[in-house]
């Protein structure tokens, strides 16, 4: 058992295959099995929208609650190991569930037919297009800001030295931004469906 769970591809396949179990014994308890109509592939395309905002704002607060503030507590001769190793893979996970989550999220409003009422804020979809706003500014932190900088900081690209200390400050701002930008978005997110709002 522990052997087949010390594999991150093992154990994803695992809670997919653990996920269709699931879904088959509901439709036969319940007798509504899935039909693969616009309505299911609506939800598919949620689901995997929440998914993905997981990956993202997940580490997002990974970044923000755990490593940054765990930093300075690292003895020096440790830190190579953070910033060598873990940091650029979660960085990886970071930015592509960033990626994710947008291109989810902008075809499940094209899906549901509200994409241009809230990307423009027409009534009626305010809410979910200040969210939607606010996820596509966080992500462009992420691409064109947080990951260059980051990119800089930990010597992944060659800059002169004196460039490192002001890009992981910039990335750590940035990162601090959409931290708190991430409130409000999920908020919205949210508030749309399920408030009223």
């Amino acid at each position: 058992m522990a052997a087949f769970f010390s594999s991150l591809q093992r154990t994803i396949i695992a809670g997919i295959v653990l996920l269709i179990v699931i879904a088959i014994i509901v439709g036969i308890l319940s007798g509504q099995m899935i039909k693969p109509d616009h309505a299911w592939f609506t939800f598919f395309m949620r689901w995997l929208h929440v998914l993905s905002g997981v990956m993202w704002i997940g580490l997002l607060w990974y970044f923000n609650f755990v490593q940054t503030p765990s930093m300075p507590k690292i003895p020096d001769d440790q830190k190579p190991a953070v910033s060598k190793v873990i940091a650029p893979a979660a960085l990886f996970w970071f930015r592509w569930g960033a990626a994710a989550t947008v291109l989810t999220g902008l075809l499940l409003a094209w899906m549901n037919g509200y994409i241009v009422q809230a990307l423009t804020f027409q009534k009626g979809a305010h809410v979910i297009g200040i969210g939607m706003w606010l996820a596509l500014i966080m992500a462009f932190n992420v691409w064109f800001i947080i990951w260059p900088n980051q990119q800089k900081a930990l010597g992944l690209v060659d800059v002169p030295a004196e460039q490192k200390a002001p890009a992981a400050r910039l990335a750590g701002m940035t990162s601090r931004i959409n931290t708190m930008l991430s409130i409000p978005m999920l908020f919205c997110m949210v508030a749309q469906q399920n408030a009223g709002m």
